[in-house]
C-alpha cells in the first residue's frame, strides 16, 4: 500500500513514528511542507488550497492510497473537502483528543495547547460543544503563537522555548489542570518540557497511535496485507532541520530530498 502522509513540518512525524510502529507492506511518502509554515497563522482557504494541492501532487507522482492530514490545523480546515473531493482514498485526519482528556481528568480542568487556526475552527468548537455534555469541565485554551517556529528551528531546548511554555502553562497550573490536550502534531516534541513545568503526573493527550491504529483498520478492509517491507520516503519544500527528522524517527534507513509543490487555487 501506498501511503501519503503531510504536514507543515516536523510535527507530523510524530505521527510517522507511530504509524512505523505498527505498519508494514506500504511505502510511505511524508511531505514536510516547511515552505508554507506554519499553518497555524494561514487563514482557512490558504490551508483549504495548499492540503489540496499536496494531495494531488502525492496521487500524481505516488499513486498513494490513503492519505493521513498529520496536522490538527490542516485537518480542522480541510478534512472534509478532502473527503468529498478524493472519495477513493483512504483519509484520516488529526483531532484534539479532547473526548480521553475530558473522559481522563480527575479536577474538571483540562488545558488546551493548539494553534490559532485551529481553535478557531469549526471542528474544534464542534467537538468541544458535542463533548459538552460528557463532563462537565474547565477548558483552559492556549493558542501557542510562535511554538510551531522554535519546534522547526531545533530549539527545543533553548530558554526562548522554555519560557513560551512556562507562561502559557503557569495559569494551567495555578487552575489545577491535571490533563493538558497537545493539539497540534509538534507539541509531543516539547512533552519533557511541560512535564518539568507542570510536574511528572500531567496527563499528556496525543493521537498518533490513534492515527496509526485507524489506518491499519481501514486498510485491512481494502485487503491490506500487515507483512513485509516499510519504505520511507521524506520530502521538505523548503529549509529543514535533517538532525531533527533522525531524532524523531530514529531510523537511518529513510530517503530525505527536496520537492516542489505545483501551486493551483480551485
Amino acid at each position: 500500500m501506498k501511503v501519503g502522509v503531510f504536514d507543515s513540518g516536523l510535527g507530523g512525524l510524530t505521527v510517522l513514528k507511530s504509524i512505523l510502529e505498527i505498519f508494514r507492506n506500504a511505502e510511505i511518502f511524508y511531505i514536510a511542507d516547511t515552505a508554507y509554515a506554519p499553518y497555524g497563522e494561514k487563514t482557512v482557504e490558504q490551508i483549504l488550497n495548499r492540503c489540496d494541492n499536496i494531495t494531488r501532487h502525492l496521487l500524481e507522482n505516488h499513486k498513494i492510497e490513503a492519505l493521513i492530514v498529520a496536522c490538527n490545523t490542516a485537518t480542522s480546515a480541510a478534512i472534509k473537502y478532502l473527503r468529498e473531493k478524493f472519495p477513493f482514498l483512504i483519509v484520516i485526519g488529526t483531532e484534539p483528543g479532547i473526548k480521553p482528556a475530558i473522559l481522563n481528568t480527575k479536577t474538571s480542568n483540562v488545558g488546551i495547547l493548539a494553534t490559532p487556526a485551529t481553535l478557531k475552527g469549526e471542528k474544534y468548537q464542534f467537538l468541544v460543544n458535542e463533548l459538552s455534555n460528557i463532563k462537565k469541565v474547565e477548558l483552559y485554551e492556549q493558542a501557542c503563537i510562535g511554538l510551531v517556529d522554535q519546534i522547526e528551528k531545533g530549539e527545543i531546548d533553548s530558554p526562548k522555548t522554555f519560557d513560551m511554555l512556562e507562561n502559557w502553562l503557569k495559569p494551567m497550573k495555578k487552575n489545577s489542570v491535571d490533563t493538558i490536550v497537545l493539539g497540534c502534531t509538534h507539541y509531543p516534541l516539547v512533552e519533557e518540557i511541560i512535564r518539568k513545568i507542570m510536574g511528572e503526573d500531567i496527563v499528556l493527550i496525543q493521537t498518533g497511535n490513534a492515527i496509526a491504529n485507524r489506518l491499519l483498520s481501514l486498510s485491512k478492509d481494502k485487503g491490506h496485507k500487515n507483512m513485509g517491507k516499510l519504505t520511507i520516503h521524506i520530502c521538505h519544500t523548503g529549509p529543514i532541520n535533517i538532525d531533527m527528522i533522525e531524532k524523531i524517527i530514529e531510523n537511518k534507513n529513510i530517503e530525505i530530498r527536496k520537492c516542489e509543490i505545483w501551486v493551483r487555487t480551485f
